[in-house]
């Protein structure tokens, strides 16, 4: 990659901007400067400020094909090729093109995002006093020049046309870099040595202030691109894969030629996330996790493929999503659409039915591509069986918390051979590499644990059901009776008994109850409230205890309120629940004083959580 760093006047940027020889790479998102930040920067370029530098990449490039559009605003000619793509500095030189040339109308907003057109004037008095009074002396006024109030009834000031502006000595900067058009305007002033002055002393300066540009040149690779648009971008947005690879794929050729066309990659998104939109618990999927997923499988056919000593590897680093084809995508979009619907399938299974009890939803990635490298042997009792496995095992053993990229590719590379019951694979690493220990039962007392999140959906799984009706807590009821995670002794219980927070807050003394059922524990002692849902059910305590083992609670201990004993005992059996969807065993190291409490490496940040409800 080559630069050079050349500074250019902003004359020939307007110039170039609106011949289309400046243009944006379809990646860059809309204008949306506010009215305030434009009237500053005018007022920067009058007093002769620095506005900081512009990037460009030089047309041209043949590993990068970025389609690119004209910037908002210009009136481009048909047919104007761009020769270089505005990467840094979309936003003022937007604004500025659209201040200061044309009719100088903006399209902008006001602090409250309210849309709204404005025209921008100096004050001709207040520039030529100097320096200190040009803030003043730059005016935002409506795009029609008609200053009104009193809900539009009374007109305050009028600049409509050239006549109005020169008699309410505004200068319209739509002409500072008129030229002829300029002289003009400025000398049909009555004050001519006014007019002169002014010239001197605003006119001419703004007509020889530069910008500085860094320009890329076309040897430029698509990473380098990111990379630096990250490093560099003023405007606080960073660029992610999807949108480079919009602007790749919308100026794909053989794609064109073939369809008459350009590919729109995010209409084709917005396709995918209709056919998502019937699964709650896809509503998180990011377009970058779509297009990790897909990477992989087309990395994995290329390695496939490759009969050399050194093929290229199975990748979802963001260095190879860019390397994507509109092939590659067109390829596996179908295949990949489908694999993530059997994931939210495969997660209602798991009784996981919606993104906040999702305990990874980054592991929808290797997941999906799973699937399709699988396909329907996936859903052999054999092979799913291992693959629950896998799964629990990924979010009880808490590892898809970082450095996923490399678990992602090991994943794609074991898991199937492995589920299919290939007597030659290893055993996947994500399940050698977890582990879980008795302690961690402590530890995890919010959402924002993954683990906690998938104990969650084990007691579900259990044939949990609901204390008050006896309901399944499958996918309809769960929404129908407004199911979460509660204390099983109420908060208010724990608090008057010194229940200390490490106990009251753990999940082994939460579960998955109903909002009604809920409400009906209140703050009550467990002895009282079980005897209140007998009579309000009108159940036997025989049937409620049948209920409450479901949950994996001691009946008999939380009938007598026996807080210790019960937490024991409710602990071991959380024990053996983990140990049974792992396959391994759980260390247990309470005993021996290894609570991890304080441990570090499961530091949580306590969120809010639903509340029990008061007596």
């Amino acid at each position: 990659m080559g630069f050079q760093t050349p500074l250019y006047e902003l004359s020939d940027y307007l110039k170039w901007t609106t011949s289309g020889k400046i243009q944006l790479p379809d990646f860059q998102r809309g204008y949306k400067w506010e009215d305030e930040r434009i009237r500053q920067l005018l007022v920067t370029i009058l007093r002769g400020h620095p506005l900081g530098v512009v990037m460009l990449l030089k047309a041209g490039n043949d590993q990068i094909r970025f389609k690119p559009r004209p910037v908002e605003g210009a009136k481009v000619p048909d047919g104007a090729v761009a020769e270089s793509l505005l990467l840094d500095g979309q936003q003022r030189l937007t604004s500025l093109t659209q201040a200061l040339t044309a009719d100088g109308v903006v399209d902008t907003m006001d602090s409250r995002g309210k849309r709204m057109s404005r025209r921008y004037y100096v004050d001709i008095d207040l520039a030529l006093e100097g320096e200190d009074r040009m803030d003043e002396a730059v005016l935002s006024l409506p795009g029609d020049g008609v200053e009104r109030t009193n809900f539009g009834k009374d007109i305050v000031r009028d600049v409509s046309t050239s006549e109005k502006e020169r008699e309410q000595g505004l200068f319209p900067f739509r002409l500072l870099f008129g030229g002829a058009d300029t002289v003009t305007w400025l000398f049909a002033l009555e004050d001519k040595e006014e007019a002169s002055q002014f010239h001197a002393q605003v006119i001419q300066p703004a007509n020889t202030y530069n910008i500085p540009a860094i320009e890329l040149d076309n040897s430029t690779s698509k990473s380098a691109v990111a990379t630096v648009f990250e490093k560099v971008n003023t405007g606080g947005l960073s660029l992610n894969v999807f949108e480079l690879l919009t602007a790749t794929f919308a100026g794909d050729k053989t794609y064109f030629d073939k369809h008459g066309t350009d590919f729109r990659l995010n209409d084709d998104w917005k396709e995918t996330q209709a056919k998502f939109a019937s699964y709650p618990v896809l509503a998180g999927l990011e377009n970058t996790d779509f297009l990790q997923a897909l990477t992989l499988l087309a990395t994995r056919k290329r390695n496939l493929a490759d009969t050399g000593s050194r093929p290229p590897a199975i990748s979802a680093k963001r260095e190879d999503v860019l390397k994507l084809t509109l092939d590659d995508y067109l390829e596996w979009v179908g295949p990949l659409r489908e694999a993530f619907i059997w994931a939210s399938d495969f997660l209602a299974d798991r009784h996981i039915f919606d993104t906040r009890f999702l305990p990874y939803a980054k592991q929808l990635v290797p997941l999906a591509a799973i699937r399709v490298v699988m396909g329907h042997d996936a859903d052999l009792l054999g092979p799913r069986k291992r693959i629950v496995r896998w799964f629990w095992c990924g979010i009880l053993g808490e590892l898809y918390g970082s450095a996923i990229e490399t678990r992602f590719v090991r994943d794609l590379e074991q898991v199937p051979a492995w589920a299919r019951g290939d007597v030659d694979a290893p055993t996947p690493n994500t399940i050698n590499d977890a582990t879980f220990v008795e302690s961690r039962l402590h530890s995890l007392r919010t959402r924002l644990a993954a683990a906690y999140k998938g104990i969650y959906a084990l007691l579900l799984d259990h044939k949990a059901r609901d204390w008050m009706e006896d309901k399944a807590l499958d996918k309809v009821q769960y929404v129908n009776l407004a199911v979460d995670i509660h204390h099983i002794f109420p908060q208010k219980w724990c608090n008057e008994n010194g229940i200390d927070d490490e106990h009251r807050e753990s999940i082994v003394n939460k579960t998955a109850i109903s909002a009604v059922t809920n409400r009906t524990i209140g703050g009550a002692a467990p002895s009282a409230y079980l005897q209140v849902i007998e009579k309000k059910a009108q159940i036997s305590p025989e049937h409620l205890d049948g209920l409450l083992e479901a949950h994996l609670v001691p009946a008999e201990l939380l009938r007598a309120d026996a807080f210790d004993g019960y937490f024991v005992a409710r602990r071991e059996r959380l024990c053996q629940l983990v140990e049974a969807a792992m396959g391994k065993g759980v260390p247990r190291d309470v005993d021996r004083g290894e609570s991890e409490e304080d441990s570090a490496q499961f530091e949580i940040t306590e969120i809010e959580e639903l509340p029990d409800e008061a007596e």
